[in-house]
Formats: structure tokens, C-alpha cells, sequence
């Protein structure tokens, strides 16, 4: 004769809920690592392009600016041709770089996910406990 398997006892119950919860927590933290690691990675990488990108701009602009100086050299003195033409390069980058901070800021580090999961949890966890 088959005999049967009696209910769980609440201790047993427990147990399995503390073992869920502890695989559950486990499972969120690497799910938060791996979403603030994907992001920075993100972030790196158009910090380099930045970087790069604005090394080269930086050698053009440079041999523009000395053409510009040399054209307005010949109306008006050279000292005033690169003081006029310094003011409005410094104009320029001043406002790329404002541009730049405000699109960095636009950034979000936060979790979603993970954050919505964990909420998705301790409801699990109340109706586990309930």
C-alpha cells in the first residue's frame, strides 16, 4: 500500500519560503549589478567617442581659426584679428560644453528593473507570509 506524504509542517514551510527568499535576493542583487554594469559600460563608451571625437574637431578648428586669423589679418591688425576671433571660438565652446553636461545629466543610473522586481517580491513575499 502507498502511504501518503503528509502536509508540510509550518516549520518546513518556512524553511522553503527562507531558501526561495535567499535564492530570490541573490538573483536581484545580480540583476541590479548586471543592469548599473551594462549602463556604464554605455557610458564609457560615448565618453570615449566624445573624447576621440573631440580630439579630431580640436586639430580642424585649430587650422581654421588660424585661417580666419589670417584672413581678417589683412583688414585689420593681427593682434585684433586674434583677439575677435579667440572671443568667439571660446563662445562656441562654451556652449558645446554646456550642451554636453546637460545631455550627461540625462542619464538615468537607477535600476528600473530591478527596482520594479523587488516591488514584484515583497508582494510575493506578503502573500507567501499571509
Amino acid at each position: 500500500m502507498h502511504q501518503r506524504r503528509e502536509e508540510p509542517s509550518l516549520g518546513e514551510l518556512f524553511a522553503d519560503l527562507t531558501r526561495e527568499m535567499t535564492t530570490l535576493v541573490r538573483q536581484e542583487l545580480q540583476l541590479a549589478t548586471t543592469e548599473i554594469s551594462q549602463k556604464a559600460s554605455t557610458i564609457g563608451k560615448n565618453m570615449a567617442f566624445l573624447a576621440v571625437g573631440g580630439a579630431i574637431a580640436y586639430a580642424g578648428l585649430l587650422a581654421v581659426i588660424a585661417a580666419i586669423i589670417m584672413i581678417l589679418g589683412s583688414f585689420i591688425p593681427w593682434w585684433l584679428a586674434a583677439l575677435v576671433v579667440g572671443l568667439g571660438v571660446a563662445g562656441l565652446g562654451y556652449i558645446l560644453v554646456q550642451k554636453g553636461i546637460a545631455a550627461l545629466k540625462t542619464i538615468d543610473m537607477t535600476p528600473r528593473r530591478t527596482i520594479t522586481t523587488l516591488k514584484e517580491d515583497v508582494t510575493w513575499a506578503k502573500q507567501q507570509t499571509s
